[in-house]
Formats: C-alpha cells, structure tokens, sequence
C-alpha cells in the first residue's frame, strides 16, 4: 500500500513538473535559474495554492539570483549581507532558499517530500541576505511589541480588561482573562503572538494524508510575533507574502493596518493631510519601486516609508536619509504617550523602564520622564535634524521651524489636559470613590483613558503630520479632548455632593 501511495506521489509530481515547465517557457518572467528543489515546490503548489505560486513569480525574489547583484553599489543594493551561501547564491530567491533556511533552529521543521522544510519563514531566515535590515528591526520597538504588551504589566492589565469577559454576577461586573482567541485577534494581530510547535497533526490533501507540525497561535503576521526559532518579528507585516514587495512596504496602506484610529491614527490623520491628498490623487503615477529613492522624481510627497525609514536621494543622488529598520531611530519625541507624549526610549525593548512611581512606564503620574532610559537633549535634537533634512528637500527652513514649533506646543498643551484628568483620577483614588486596583476597569478610569490614549494622541498625530485639521478639532480632537475633562469633573463634584451629604 505504501509503495503504490509513493509511486502516486512521484507520478503526480511528474506531471506537475512538466506543468511547471510549461508554465514557466509559456509566461517567461525572467531567465533566472530556478533550483530544482524550487521547481519540484512550484511543481505542486501551481495546482494547490496558485495565487502563492503567481505572487512569487512576480516578485523581485523569482528574477534575481543573489550573485548578480551582490556587487552592485551599495546605494543601488537590496542586499546587505557580505556574502551569501554558495548553493544558494546563483539560483532565485524561491520555496525551498527560504522555507529550508536555519532547519536546525525551527521546531516548526518537518519532511515533506524527501526534503526538511519549515512553514515560518523568520527574520533570522531573511537575515541570510539582509542581514543589517534585520540588525536594525532586532532592536526596535516593533521587534519588542509582542514583549512590550506581555511582560509590561500595566499595557497587560489594560488589554486584559479591555479584551477580557465581562459576566454580571449580582451587582457587579466579573471580569475573566480574555480567550486565546479574542487576544490573537484584537492586540495581538497587530503585536503578534508565540507561534510555538504543540505536536504534528495529520491534514488531508489532493495527494493523501500529509503529517505536518501542528503550530499554536498561528495564523500571525504581527510585528513583534515570536517565531519557532526563537526569532522576534515578522518581515511579511510589511513586505507582504510572497511578494515581499518594497511597493507594498512603502505605501501608506500596509501602515494603515494596524496604525488607526483612535488610538494610534496616523492612516488617518495622513490620509485627510496635504501630504495624504497628494498622494491620493497622484500616487498611481509615482515609481515606489525604485532603490535609491529620488525625492521630486519618484515621489512627489512622502508616504509613512519616507520620513521613517526609506533610504531618499536628491535627483542628483546626493543621500538625504539612509535606509533604517528601527523604524523609531529619526523619531526624537513619542507621541503615543502612556500617559503623556515623552522623548523617544533608548532602548526598543521598553519593558526594562521603570519610574520614580515605581511603574513600568516612561514617565510619572505628574510627568516626571524616567531619564535615564529616554534619550537626552543632545540626541534629539540629532533626530531632530535628520528628520528635518527630508523635510528640506520640499520645505524652506522657515516652514520646517514654524510646523516643529507647531508640534511642540501641541505636545506641551495635551499634556497638560492629560495631567489634568490624572489629576481628577487621583483625587478620585485618594478618596476610594473608584478602586485603583485596577485603574482601568470603571467608567470613571475608561473616560481618563480616552483622555491620553484617544484624544490627546490624536491632536498630537494631526498636528506632526501636516495637518488634519479635522482630527485636531472634532474627530477625536479638541472637542472631545473638552467635553471629555468636564465629565470627569462633573463626575468627581457628583461624588463629593453625595459623600457629604452622607456624612
């Protein structure tokens, strides 16, 4: 019985091989040599998942063999590695180059038709050909984002109760941890989650029962997902599989998904901006593909990529900005404040942070920063004139000062609203008319926390994003920002009236 299974199998590959081929002489993407191994996956997977197969043969992965460009200038270079493996340097990027990466490492390896493959493709993979992108993302806050949400354990008590069951038991609110399920699909689709391997699990296909590595918490792609090899981040949240697109990667979209309102809406503060109008209504024609990036010849306003990470050259070619993965390293201030904007961490992995409060967090309940793990004035001002300089190639100095100037004082005026409702919340405490056991769980806490999480972060997104005038007033903004603090206010007079009445 085995023997006829093995022969159907070989059978069936054939005649996929020869479809393969034919494929591949009909459609001609390229006259790059593909590896066998490679061949014998497209082989198969032409018929089981064709939009994979046809996604990669669009890719920059199925026309290049590494060896072809591994001596272009570096400014010109998608690859940073020095070197790339001999067996793997003269074929394209394709299945098995990836998937048969670093076996040793992956618990998630497995045989499948005679060869050791793995199903999560990680950083530490990709590192094999852009080793200082993944250098770069090692120590950013989006490789520490699973970590930041997990081990903090205010941002965990947050999620907690906001994702967590609520059941009525009398007259209060029981509150129960939230499933595995509802974390993985609200803070942690963004986050990512732990994709460990629990056992193998047999799955059946067009060719038989297949055995396979049986993965928890997977499907994820989130930024910060810890991986089976022990590797932090997934390269596929931006650089979509299995294109892996730098066109994808530098369109305002792939941001979108998970930076949004209300709390963290850049999409849509750019997308109301100047910046956003243009791009919306001239980005079909603007080259995203190109590397180096040339300001006023491919693009004509930035996207979320320009200001953050893209490597950009004057049309001439004279470097503006080099291309960084530690997508915080030109940022000098942290907008996304808990619970007030601050200068920027100096390390990614920000759960190290602790305050004079004796919390995990950046700064005091009356916005004392916890300095030593923040950068200092010297450094962001650095940041400051890197950011500055891309500015500059559209912008006079003039109207770089005036926006900046803007921004700060956006900055210094939410604060001071945030220190205002934190106030209201500790007389509020102190007086035991909500318990701060949990600060997050009563109706009174849910108002302060729109404060700073919502309205203030969305002032501050409108107003270092060019303007959104709309997310600045009415939309999340000031308005919101206004009516918020007086119900609180309302809220605390309500409480002292009835206390002293009782008393």
């Amino acid at each position: 019985m085995n023997f006829i299974k093995i022969f159907l199998i070989l059978i069936f590959l054939f005649i996929n091989t020869i479809c393969f081929a034919s494929e591949d002489k009909n459609e001609k993407f390229s006259d790059v040599s593909i590896s066998p191994a490679t061949k014998a996956c497209i082989g198969c997977h032409i018929n089981f998942t064709p939009g994979i197969v046809k996604d990669w043969f669009e890719s920059r992965h199925s026309k290049i063999a590494p060896e072809t460009v591994i001596n272009k200038p570096d400014i010109e270079k998608r690859i940073s590695s020095p070197s790339i493996p001999a067996e793997l340097s003269s074929y394209a990027v394709g299945c098995y180059e990836c998937h048969s990466l670093n076996a040793e490492k992956h618990k998630d390896t497995f045989n499948h038709m005679s060869r050791n493959i793995h199903i999560v493709v990680t950083p530490e993979d990709c590192k094999t050909c852009h080793v200082v992108e993944v250098q770069q993302f090692s120590i950013s806050k989006k490789s520490y984002a699973h970590k930041i949400l997990m081990d903090n354990t205010v941002y965990r008590l947050l999620t907690d109760t906001v994702t967590g069951i609520k059941k009525h038991d009398l007259d209060k609110l029981i509150l129960e941890k939230p499933s595995d399920s509802t974390l993985h699909e609200t803070c942690l689709g963004c986050h990512g989650t732990v994709i460990d391997v629990v056992s193998t699990k047999n799955i059946s296909t067009k060719i038989g029962i297949m055995t396979v590595p049986d993965l928890k918490n997977w499907p994820n792609q989130g930024v910060g997902r810890i991986n089976p090899d022990g590797s932090r981040g997934s390269c596929s949240a931006c650089h979509a599989r299995h294109s892996f697109s730098i066109e994808v990667a530098r369109k305002p979209y792939t941001c979108g998904q998970c930076h949004h309102e209300p709390d963290v809406p850049a999409w849509n503060v750019y997308e109301e901006s100047k910046h956003g109008n243009i791009f919306s209504s001239l980005g079909k024609n603007w080259n995203f593909t190109n590397v180096p990036w040339k300001i006023g010849k491919d693009i004509k306003a930035p996207t979320c990529s320009t200001c953050h990470n893209s490597l950009l050259v004057s049309p001439e070619g004279e470097i503006i900005s080099e291309r960084t993965h530690d997508f915080g390293s030109r940022l000098w201030v942290r907008l996304f404040g808990l619970i007030y904007s601050h200068p920027q961490p100096k390390s990614g992995d920000t759960t190290i942070i602790k305050n004079k409060d004796g919390l995990p967090l950046p700064v005091t309940f009356s916005n004392e920063p916890a300095t030593e793990y923040l950068i200092d004035k010297d450094e962001q001002i650095k940041r400051q004139r890197v950011f500055s300089n891309i500015c500059n190639s559209c912008h006079s100095s003039q109207w770089i000062k005036g926006h900046f100037n803007k921004m700060d004082s956006t900055i210094n005026e939410t604060n001071t609203m945030s220190m205002t409702a934190t106030s209201f919340m500790l007389e509020i405490w102190k007086n035991k008319f909500a318990d701060n056991s949990n600060p997050f769980d009563e109706s009174i806490e849910q108002m302060w926390i729109k404060q700073w999480l919502f309205y203030s972060n969305s002032i501050r997104y409108s107003s270092a994003m060019t303007g959104a005038p709309d997310y600045t007033t009415f939309k999340n903004g000031w308005w919101d920002l206004t009516e918020n603090l007086q119900k609180m206010k309302d809220w605390l007079d309500l409480k002292k009236e009835i206390y002293i009445k009782k008393q």
